[in-house]
């Protein structure tokens, strides 16, 4: 096991938020004249809708705005979780739903890798698996003080982040590539580097999918996944990575619509929603004292088996502070007034947990609400400095897990033809162009959804090169689950690995190696995670020579492609 010190950089902008681990944890529950003063102002009512937040989506259009002022106006919600957008339209609609609320809002955004995982013409970070390839925290200490950044200048406060389950499990559809990968220790200190990045520089970070969500096949989004381990298992491997974040001060922590039986036998009820887990397990048993979030209220994984209303009033029960994305603010507000009137909830719980929601807009500075500066939004998101901390994770990612006859660095050499095949790609991609700066090469595509014909032409040329550069392309900017090729495409692909000197660049999900049986016999295989520009331009880079490889594969792949793995 390799650990890296996390050396703090000189954090980003001056601040006096945090100077010991637990400050946030102590600010979260200490008495505070502010926040007493602003709860005396709260109906019972609001004080419970002080602890829900609803979704917003800035490319929505008008009556979605309406349908959210008239929410923030009538029912005093205390939050709101912001999705898809670009950041000005974000920025106004930030301050036009400020300016409607009676308690200033407190503002989260699900940004596991930067505001630019949901909006657009924003920086694009790396998602974690390829900051698990990294031999250096301190690189992700300083993207979590970026994301920081970039949250601060759009009036957010809170992160849904880190994810700090640990990915076991290659077939999980959900967690994947959103985690730092397969082993507790990896996990843990990257995902307390990036924590740490972030609150050092005034952001809540929250912790997820409390008490882990890595060991299964079903996404939580569209049914229940079960995880059938008892405590032995889960305290020597899923909560590891949480005791250790809740340890260093993490202000928040997210529970998963996951069933775990050995923990809580109530037939389909998810973590979210069970005392034993929230009161019991993360808040007695290990000691959290921040705020206690539900996974959102609308995904299948709850409302499968339990109706709107209810599933909140049992969220309140199971011990969460806050509900998250609910379903019906109105239904939810009823269920619980009732729940209060019956005695299964009290009123002195609901005023506890609002006073901590106050105090957490409290430290993230509400009490001096400003609204968001809307001149060179732009620019500022996009700061040479970002692109830099970009370029370095970019370039101490990328993992070398195969060369043979030290094919890399290629060279040009008299008599040797060298072909540029872009799998995935219609046209010139980043690295194909890249590349073309350093060597004499033809370039070949094989589109996604190529017919036979094309693909018996492209072989018969392809097979008449020296050398091949296969640069592999998942459909999208985020990594895949699936490469969306057919037999025949992944047949070449297989093929060329086998027949010829081959350089195979993978630019998506590690996992993916997998469903190419023959690839592991290609004469060099490189590893980039996802088609991020800047990691096509590093990989590049890496090929002609002019970088040395520094990654480590953090997951196993299949026999050939094990955790750990890289020159």
């Amino acid at each position: 096991m390799h650990h890296t010190v996390v050396f703090k950089p000189t954090p980003i902008e001056p601040e006096d938020t945090i100077q010991y681990p637990n400050a946030l944890i102590t600010a979260l529950n200490r008495k505070n004249k502010w926040v007493d003063s602003v709860f005396k102002r709260l109906t019972p009512d609001e004080r419970i809708t002080q602890l829900m937040m609803i979704e917003v989506f800035s490319n929505q259009g008008p009556k979605h705005e309406q349908d959210v002022l008239n929410l923030i106006r009538r029912y005093k919600v205390g939050g709101i979780v912001l999705f898809q957008g670009g950041p000005v339209r974000q920025a106004k609609l930030t301050n036009k739903l400020q300016a409607a609320s009676k308690v200033p809002l407190l503002i989260g955004m699900d940004a596991e890798n930067g505001i630019g995982m949901r909006m657009d013409s924003a920086m694009q970070y790396p998602l974690p698996m390829l900051l698990g390839a990294i031999n250096n925290d301190s690189l992700i200490y300083r993207m979590g003080a970026e994301m920081a950044y970039e949250f601060k200048r759009l009036g957010m406060h809170l992160n849904f982040a880190p994810v700090v389950d640990v990915n076991n499990n290659p077939q999980n559809p959900i967690i994947s590539y959103r985690s730092f990968g397969e082993n507790k220790e990896d996990v843990s200190s990257k995902s307390l580097a990036q924590m740490l990045g972030m609150q050092d520089n005034g952001i809540i970070a929250t912790a997820k999918h409390f008490p882990g969500h890595g060991d299964t096949d079903v996404d939580s989004h569209y049914d229940l996944p079960v995880i059938p381990y008892g405590r032995d298992r889960l305290d020597s491997l899923e909560l590891y990575p949480f005791r250790h974040l809740i340890q260093s001060g993490v202000g928040g922590m997210m529970v998963g619509h996951i069933h775990m039986p050995k923990l809580d036998s109530t037939a389909n009820l998810p973590a979210s929603l069970s005392k034993p887990i929230v009161t019991g397990l993360l808040r007695k048993e290990l000691d959290f004292a921040g705020l206690i979030f539900t996974d959102a209220m609308v995904m299948k994984g709850v409302t499968k088996y339990f109706k709107p209303g209810e599933a909140e009033v049992m969220a309140l029960e199971a011990g969460n502070d806050v509900l998250e994305r609910l379903v019906s603010v109105p239904k939810a507000l009823a269920a619980i007034k009732k729940a209060i009137r019956e005695g299964r909830l009290s009123q002195k719980e609901i005023d506890r947990r609002c006073k901590k929601v106050l105090a957490a807009k409290h430290w993230v500075g509400l009490n001096h609400y400003q609204p968001v500066p809307l001149d060179s939004l732009y620019q500022d998101l996009h700061k040479s400095r970002a692109h830099e901390t970009l370029r370095r994770l970019a370039e101490g990612s990328l993992t070398l897990l195969k060369n043979k006859k030290h094919q890399i660095p290629v060279e040009n050499r008299k008599r040797r033809s060298i072909a540029s095949l872009a799998v995935g790609a219609s046209s010139t991609t980043v690295f194909q162009k890249r590349i073309k700066n350093h060597l004499t090469v033809k370039e070949f595509f094989l589109p996604r959804k190529s017919n036979v014909k094309y693909i018996k032409k492209l072989r018969k040329e392809l097979l008449k090169y020296d050398l091949i550069l296969l640069s592999i392309y998942g459909p999208s900017i985020r990594p895949s689950n699936s490469l969306g090729l057919g037999p025949e495409e992944r047949a070449l692909i297989n093929e060329l690995s086998r027949k010829k000197r081959s350089v195979v660049v993978l630019f998506d999900n590690a996992y993916i190696l997998d469903h190419f049986p023959d690839i592991h016999q290609a004469t060099s295989i490189l590893v980039g995670y996802q088609q991020l520009p800047a990691i096509q331009a590093a990989a590049a880079s890496l090929v002609v020579g002019n970088l040395e490889p520094a990654g480590k594969l953090p997951v196993t792949v299949n026999k050939h492609f094990r955790y750990g793995d890289g020159l």
